[in-house]
């Protein structure tokens, strides 16, 4: 009888790093190939499926087997990801009971490097039942699968890049990229923006650059420090300190901004005039143009203003009418540090 080592019970093969290292670069480095080649390849077939992905009425129903099915699951969730309605269905659940979530109206995509997986060849008379689309993205374009598929994209390689040429590694990386390509020319196809991708990923920190607005993140009108324009610098400086800002907005009669005032300027204001200063109008050193800002504009555009014009806070004002003269809140750096949006 003979019997089997199996490969983690060999003995380690010596090998030096510069040698290890060309093996990883030469896996990289095939793999790279195999893409640039597929970028002059056919691409009939690749429009033609964007197409259908995009006039589907249904989802997009991926479906793979072993590699290609790890695969077909992040196709699906990239094509979610930017407004199509997908989801991955492996080949073997589906041929018990997992084949009733297929409907006539969803687009089918089948992965299979081999074109002859028997798992998927099985679904197909029911896709063709249901009158439902099927995309083939496979290496054999005379295959099963794509002679019996409405479109066929051709991911074929001419050599895998592990070095024993065995383990999908080429094959598996086409596939994903030719399921990214579908999915950008979606994303065209659709006019997809980046606020609609944004919304699709409220939870991450590109959700919370591209939705968050100034009005989320400033500070309550009770919080909002606020003097006349007549008051004393002394004055002024009970009211920054009351407050969280270390600044004040300066109004005239009618509540109409008129100023800036930051605790920076007080202390160059006493720098060069001394603490007489203290008790002259607020007028006399107040910013009278400040930067200001909306509310309904995003919070990231008020920290692009902030670090570009250098200052650490800004003054929100109302939209519209006499409104715009209006300051209804300040935005600060650390509010926008709190909100997670660096």
């Amino acid at each position: 009888m003979v019997t089997s080592i199996l490969p983690w019970e060999r003995e380690k093969v010596a090998c030096a790093d510069d040698e290890l290292l060309a093996i990883g670069r030469d896996v990289i480095r095939n793999e790279a190939e195999e893409l640039l080649r597929a970028v002059n390849g056919p691409c009939e077939g690749l429009v033609a499926a964007a197409r259908a992905i995009f006039e589907c009425r249904g989802r997009v129903v991926v479906v793979g087997m072993g590699k290609s099915g790890h695969i077909g699951c992040k196709i699906a969730a990239t094509l979610a990801s930017l407004g199509t309605p997908a989801l991955f269905l492996h080949a073997a659940e589906a041929l018990h009971g997992d084949l009733g979530t297929v409907r006539s109206e969803d687009v089918g995509v089948f992965l299979s490097n081999s074109g002859s997986t028997d798992e998927i060849l099985a679904l197909l008379p029911w896709f063709r039942q249901l009158g439902a689309r099927m995309i083939a993205i496979t290496g054999s374009p005379t295959s099963p699968l794509a002679q019996n598929s409405d479109i066929v994209i051709d991911s074929g390689v001419t050599r895998e890049a592990d070095p024993l040429q065995l383990a999908p590694t080429s094959s598996a990386t086409l596939q994903m990229v030719l399921g990214d390509a579908l999915a950008g020319m979606v994303t065209r196809l659709r006019g997809l923006r980046r606020e609609d991708f944004a919304a699709f990923h409220p939870g991450g920190a590109l959700g919370r650059r591209l939705l968050t607005t100034v009005a989320d993140v400033m500070g309550s009108p009770d919080q909002l420090p606020l003097v006349h324009r007549d008051v004393s610098v002394m004055d002024a400086l009970f009211e920054i300190t009351s407050k969280k800002y270390g600044s004040t907005c300066v109004v005239d009669d009618a509540g109409r901004l008129a100023g800036f005032f930051t605790d920076g300027d007080l202390r160059r204001l006493l720098e060069k005039n001394g603490v007489e200063a203290m008790y002259r109008r607020i007028d006399d050193f107040m910013t009278r143009t400040p930067q200001t800002i909306t509310a309904d504009r995003l919070a990231m555009e008020a920290m692009r203003i902030m670090e570009q014009r250098k200052i650490s806070a800004l003054v929100v004002v109302g939209a519209e009418g006499e409104g715009k003269q209006i300051p209804v809140g300040i935005v600060h750096f650390h509010e926008l540090l709190k909100a997670g949006l660096t």
